[in-house]
């Protein structure tokens, strides 16, 4: 039987932020795509402000167009790719290896998002999947992709977890500021 790791919370300087696939072509077939990309949006601006790195992956960018360009506009990052998990891209793979937990958002939670966690889970990386900043084209698609990350050892978070996480105090200079972003 093996054991859980011991509980850590993400914290604001051991994190990095990426944004899977949040491309318009894939967002249109999105189950409640729109809540998926604010929830993407509030993590990017809480990201930027505590000076957490963050990227973005496309797939295949030459055919099914760059992140949408409401998230694109907080990302200074960004790797194409082929594969679907882009652990197996080696440009991504050292920038997420290169330390801190890796927190995931994006599409599709039972494809690219659900392939990269896993692979980086395999190479001994801690990754949070954040639950509501994920989509699939069908909701129980998304729900299995969670229940098998959650199964292999991703920790399954939401948005607020992780601001409130990143922010681990409220007597920060930067709370009231991100406080607004989730109220």
């Amino acid at each position: 039987m093996t054991q859980n790791p011991l509980p850590r919370l993400l914290l604001s300087d051991d994190s990095r932020l990426v944004v899977i696939d949040m491309q318009d072509r894939l967002l249109a077939a999105i189950d409640q795509g729109s809540a998926v990309v604010t929830r993407c949006e509030i993590l990017l601006r809480a990201a930027h402000r505590l000076g957490i790195p963050i990227a973005a992956t496309e797939q295949n960018p030459a055919g099914i167009g760059p992140t949408t360009a409401v998230l694109g506009a907080h990302l200074p990052l960004r790797f194409g790719k082929v594969h679907f998990s882009a652990a197996e891209e080696a440009d991504f793979l050292a920038w997420a290896a290169s330390g801190g937990s890796v927190v995931l958002t994006g599409t599709e939670a039972h494809v690219c998002v659900l392939q990269t966690a896993l692979g980086l889970r395999a190479l001994g990386l801690r990754v949070a999947v954040v639950a509501d900043a994920v989509g699939s084209r069908h909701p129980a698609d998304k729900q299995a992709a969670l229940d098998r990350l959650r199964h292999h050892g991703v920790d399954i978070v939401t948005t607020e977890m992780v601001v409130f996480e990143w922010l681990g105090r409220y007597d920060r200079p930067e709370f009231k500021e991100l406080l607004r972003l989730i109220k």
